[in-house]
């Protein structure tokens, strides 16, 4: 068996105030890389298949009118 050991680098606080929460955030924020930028693909109709929708729903969907009220 692996004897696995967790190192924390800052002892926990787990009574913190708002001000340790944003220190912690602080440190964390290298581990935190973001994609610059996400370009969403449409999806091919082809690929949409095996929806189903329960007819007191459809009924439901149908009588509301298409901008609100």
């Amino acid at each position: 068996m692996t004897n696995l050991k967790v190192h924390t680098p800052a002892p926990v606080d787990l009574e913190g105030d708002l001000a340790s929460l944003r220190g912690d955030c602080a440190r964390m924020v290298p581990h935190w890389a973001a994609p610059e930028r996400i370009v969403p693909r449409p999806v091919p109709l082809s690929l949409i298949h095996g929806v189903k929708v329960p007819p007191t729903s459809a009924r439901l969907l149908e009588a509301m009118s298409d901008y609100g009220d």
